[in-house]
């Protein structure tokens, strides 16, 4: 036994404690209560069906106590349906992440599911601090022995966990970073939440060019997916606990410290929303803020269709071909069929006589699918979107991200991209882009740390958006925020200020995406709100609020 473990099981069932172990009351399952993965006689006949509330409460007992004991991995992992990943995964814990003296507590079951606490200490070279967490298991009825065991997920172990990971204690392998904004205000997770991602993102990738000192710590080491720093799709290595600091070396960010604190604000009203918002000058990212469940960077990672505020794009396409012109009518029927394909308005709205501009400040989608024929060219979109707006040039923003998807498509298919469905794929991020482009008239790669940091690459659009087409959009994103479906959002707002709603149909959802983006003098924002409804309604204030703090 392994001086200093202990185990706490509820109703005194099974008790290891310091310098030795004692028993009480320990039940064994027998072969009459459907088999046991411990000890005990076993009976031949297979069970089937759903574990009995006892075969959950002594599984989930008889797993717990042998993985805090540690002595014995492969007699834990015996109690689960993957014993070779268990096994490895128990091992870690205590040679790997230098975790002893664990005290696993569990909770009352709900149905199959048992939650448990653990009080645990990191040991390394000396240095010793608590680790606290609470996790679950789940007990199922094993396929061919007909026993309970333990569902493995690496979960049980620390919620943090993914299959690629594990805990890990040693040196930092980079060290950490005081991040600051423009102005040399610190940003911290504390502070500001939704940066946790992006600060750990950062660390992790210019955490040595900042000139820090690595410290001790225990993180979660994910491997396989990406290097965690921005190259590929992983999530960042992860601190859970600092047993020496280190010392941190400064790192400047283009973020701006008030406009974020707005954005954190803003995101919070609203379940699943996310926000970005970018200067047009420079296309310096100065806030991007997430209110997710999940803690996934959506507005620098999501890929969605984000509804008419692609219109923005396709009406660049429509200008530049001569197809369309601000104050041009435009047929705005309730419905139109294209190659098959019916598409209709909200509500089933026309317009009787109207210009492309009100059919743009009021969101009407049979405006843009009438004008496809017109373009001769199922393909124009994407290649607008490339060419012009530097959508799908592998952005280097600086941490992980991604930069939209405007695939080609044909028939139905294309004439979805015109009004932001179907095949297009966006995060905030990209439409507060598409935002900044429009009112600079210059596609300026986002970015999130100086490019000097690292004289990385940045994408590069082919072409400006020709003087002409930028000015007729930026005013029609003016009509849209003065007296279209963008007003009720805006109208607190001053200064030169423009804006597009979106709604987004996803398979599944009783309720549309929120979309909306806008510009007020020099910056650009978008936001998003899963199942938020109409783009004003719930997309619209988060962008307001984050451009009345810039």
């Amino acid at each position: 036994m392994r001086s200093g473990t202990k185990v706490a099981i509820v109703g005194g069932v099974f008790i290891v404690v310091a310098g030795g172990i004692g028993y009480g009351a320990y039940k064994v399952i027998s072969g009459d209560d459907g088999g046991s993965t411990g000890t005990g006689s076993q009976s031949a006949e297979v069970r089937t069906g759903p574990p009995g509330a006892e075969e959950i409460k002594n599984t989930a007992e008889e797993f717990l106590a042998a993985w805090a004991d540690g002595k014995d991995p492969e007699l834990a992992a015996a109690y689960t349906n993957n014993a070779s990943a268990a096994k490895d995964a128990v091992a870690g814990y205590s040679e790997r992440a230098h975790i002893t003296g664990a005290v696993i507590t569990p909770g009352a079951a709900t149905g199959a599911k048992v939650p448990f606490t653990v009080e645990a200490t990191v040991t390394y070279k000396g240095l010793s601090k608590p680790l606290s967490y609470a996790s679950e298991l789940t007990v199922v009825r094993g396929v061919t022995t007909g026993k309970p065991l333990v569902d493995w997920a690496p979960t049980v172990i620390h919620p943090k966990l993914t299959k690629n990971s594990s805990l890990v204690t040693g040196e930092a392998p980079t060290p950490p970073i005081k991040a600051v904004d423009r102005d040399g205000t610190e940003l911290t997770a504390e502070k500001y939440p939704s940066l946790a991602p992006v600060l750990d993102q950062l660390r992790d990738k210019y955490g040595e060019k900042a000139g820090g000192e690595s410290g001790i710590e225990t993180w979660i080491q994910t491997e396989g997916e990406g290097d965690g720093a921005g190259n590929g799709d992983s999530a960042p290595r992860k601190t859970l606990l600092t047993l020496s600091k280190g010392k941190s070396g400064e790192l400047t960010t283009t973020l701006d410290a008030e406009v974020q604190a707005a954005a954190e604000q803003a995101v919070k009203k609203f379940d699943e929303a996310s926000v970005a918002a970018v200067k047009p000058s420079t296309g310096e990212i100065v806030a991007v803020a997430n209110n997710r469940k999940d803690g996934f960077n959506a507005a620098m990672l999501g890929k969605q269709a984000p509804g008419s505020t692609m219109k923005i794009v396709t009406a660049a396409m429509l200008l530049e071909k001569g197809l369309a012109g601000a104050d041009r009518p435009a047929e705005c029927p309730k419905t139109v069929l294209y190659q098959g394909t019916s598409f209709h308005n909200l509500d089933n709205f026309d317009i009787q006589g109207g210009t492309f501009t009100e059919s743009f400040a009021r969101s009407c989608n049979t405006a843009f699918i009438k004008l496809i024929d017109d373009t001769k060219d199922d393909h124009a979109l994407p290649t607008e979107a490339r060419q012009v707006f530097g959508l799908g040039l592998n952005w280097q923003t600086g941490i992980a991200s991604a930069d939209g998807s405007v695939p080609e498509s044909d028939g139905g298919g294309a004439a979805a991209q015109y009004i932001g469905q179907g095949t297009v794929q966006m995060n905030v991020l990209n439409i507060a882009s598409v935002t900044a482009t429009t009112k600079d008239g210059t596609f300026r790669q986002p970015i999130i740390v100086p490019r000097g940091l690292d004289n990385r690459e940045l994408a590069v659009a082919e072409r400006q958006l020709p003087g002409a087409v930028g000015q007729q959009l930026r005013d029609m994103m003016r009509e849209t925020a003065s007296w279209g479906t963008g007003k009720a959002a805006m109208a607190g707002l001053g200064g030169d200020k423009g804006a597009k709603t979106g709604s987004a149909e996803v398979d599944g959802q009783a309720t549309s995406n929120s979309w909306f983006t806008g510009f007020q003098d020099d910056l650009a924002a978008a936001a998003s709100v899963e199942s938020g409804g109409h783009g004003g309604d719930a997309a619209g204030p988060v962008v307001a609020a984050v451009l009345a703090a810039g």
